[in-house]
């Protein structure tokens, strides 16, 4: 088994020059998803390591030098130690551009992260060794599934005792319905856990419990009758081959293709903690996982390798800098090269922007990027103008699809301590709601705010952000409604149906209108009284719905 290069097809791409052809090429935009404690955060700062990013673990600190992972910057992830934002870290590896967007961990924020998986060409998944698939890793999956993103498995903390190999490649398949080849095979676990058998290099990566950073060694093996393996192993050598022996008779090859239709995922085994196993993993993934792929618009798609700058907004994030009170516009580029000073069109006011100051990230450090192509992430100063699912290009008036919300499931109001500080509260909603850190609804009759969120630890930081960034005050209280659906429908049936259902509609920070039920069932059946008028439970994020 040999993986190799991939890129989009010969006859997919329109007529591109060499130079620029082979920078797309080299491009990887990828997340890691995982369920909370399975390690990622751990796993990504240890690319971060490999890509010298960072020099050495734990670098990164807080203003008062507590130690936090890099790509938590936010007050409330660095004081409870998990991930409730997104953010994008962007290095170099083998002479490839990696764009690693890092997603919060904690289901409850499964919002942003799903956006996120919109804007990537294919996921890292980290699987706990004693876990194996959990509830949050099969949510996330649906997402990737939905795009066919192709996925990479790396099971974690082999250096702790867990299920055996064989149950999580079992685990995978049934739970995940996705073929599995294991690329690497461990030897041993937890106080016996020796290294890990590269399968299509048939090399032996040896691991040492007394040296938890750094390469470990590596001892090409002719074959598997080889005595060095005895020599290294021990009395774990002919466990060993029966394994390998065993995996490569009745285990699947690896096949690429298959892979990148989003069927099969290599599974390589590590530990995160120990820098164990990643390299071998990255080498592997710079190799197979797809460059910039083409990106559907309400009209067409786009290849990666059009001349023609364009480019989708799928994320907003306030405060960055609270000092300033930033908004910055996490961009995709789509096609195309971004250069400094251009002029682009934003599709869904019209407007003609110049991109004097756009950054490149490394999770909260900023610098100003001068290029940047298909599959980078830049940010936008977007002071409010920019939303989740704006479009951008040169001249082509394009709407990019496929960034959505979802309808919330936890139902807050909101009320503020003091008074005087409304405005400042429907500053701090309105803006919140647009970066999709909470969703905010007011009512058509009343002016109370009711508070939407897929999770509710999104609730915690909302009073949070509200408190830290805002200066506001403010505690929630229970709102009676289970369920929320965005309607529309012909104008004729949205009159009367505004009328008769005044007091359960509202409208949320977009100005689109929003229906919420007291239960389940009352939904329902006022979906049966008007069967003209649409109930979604998702709202794309494109210029045609503004």
């Amino acid at each position: 088994m040999s993986p190799t290069d991939t890129a989009v097809p010969d006859a997919d791409r329109p007529m591109v020059d060499e130079k620029r052809r082979k920078k797309i090429d080299k491009r990887r935009t990828f997340a890691i998803i995982s369920h909370p404690d399975a390690g990622k955060t751990t796993l990504t700062e240890k690319l971060l390591l490999k890509g010298g990013a960072i020099h050495e673990a734990g670098e990164i600190k807080a203003r008062k030098a507590d130690r936090f992972a890099m790509s938590d910057w936010m007050t409330m992830e660095k004081e409870r130690g998990i991930s409730v934002t997104s953010s994008v870290m962007k290095f170099p590896y083998r002479g490839y551009e990696m764009n690693l967007l890092d997603t919060p961990g904690h289901r409850d924020f499964s919002e942003d992260t799903y956006r996120v998986l919109t804007a990537v060409d294919s996921v890292i998944m980290v699987l706990d060794n004693a876990s194996g698939v959990e509830q949050q890793t099969e949510k996330l999956m649906e997402v990737c599934r939905m795009r066919d993103t192709p996925v990479i498995t790396f099971v974690n903390k082999m250096d702790r005792h867990g299920l055996q190999p064989l149950d999580i490649l079992e685990d995978i398949e049934e739970s995940l319905d996705l073929e599995t080849v294991p690329l690497s095979w461990p030897v041993g676990m937890g106080d016996r856990f020796r290294g890990t058998y590269n399968l299509y290099r048939d090399e032996l990566h040896l691991f040492s419990h007394a040296d938890m950073e750094g390469e470990n060694e590596r001892l090409p093996i002719d074959d598997l009758e080889d005595p060095r393996l005895d020599e290294a192993l021990r009395d774990q050598a002919d466990d060993l081959r029966f394994d390998v022996e065993l995996v490569r008779e009745a285990g699947n090859e690896l096949d690429v293709d298959a892979y990148l239709d989003g069927q099969q995922t290599p599974v390589f085994f590590g530990s995160a903690l120990s820098n164990f196993g990643v390299g071998d993993m990255l080498d592997t993934f710079v190799e197979i996982a797809p460059p910039p792929q083409p990106r559907p618009t309400v009209t067409r798609t786009v290849s990666p390798y059009e001349k023609a700058f364009t480019g989708v907004a799928f994320k907003i994030q306030a405060n960055m800098d609270p000092k300033h009170h930033d908004r910055m516009a996490f961009v995709r580029v789509c096609s195309g090269e971004f250069e400094k000073g251009m002029e682009v069109i934003h599709h869904r006011t019209g407007e003609t922007l110049r991109l004097n100051n756009a950054t490149t990230f490394m999770a909260q450090d900023r610098e100003g990027v001068d290029t940047a192509y298909p599959g980078d992430i830049i940010g936008i100063m977007s002071h409010g103008r920019i939303k989740i699912g704006d479009s951008f290009s040169e001249k082509e008036p394009l709407h990019f699809t496929g960034v959505p919300s979802f309808a919330p499931e936890h139902f807050r109001k909101v009320h503020l301590d003091d008074p005087f500080r409304s405005k400042h509260l429907g500053k701090g909603l309105k803006q919140l709601s647009e970066e999709g850190a909470i969703q905010a609804f007011r009512p058509l009759r009343g002016n109370d705010y009711i508070l939407g969120a897929v999770g509710e630890l999104q609730f915690d930081v909302t009073l949070d952000r509200l408190e830290d960034e805002y200066n506001v005050d403010a505690h929630l209280t229970g709102a009676p409604y289970e369920c929320c659906r965005w309607v529309h429908g012909p104008t004729e049936d949205m009159e009367d149906f505004e009328s008769a259902e005044r007091g359960n509609l509202f409208r949320d920070a977009d100005g689109d209108l929003a229906y919420m039920g007291l239960s389940e069932f009352r939904l329902e059946r006022t979906m049966e009284n008007w069967p003209r008028v649409t109930f979604a439970s998702t709202k794309q994020h494109t210029a045609e719905d503004e």
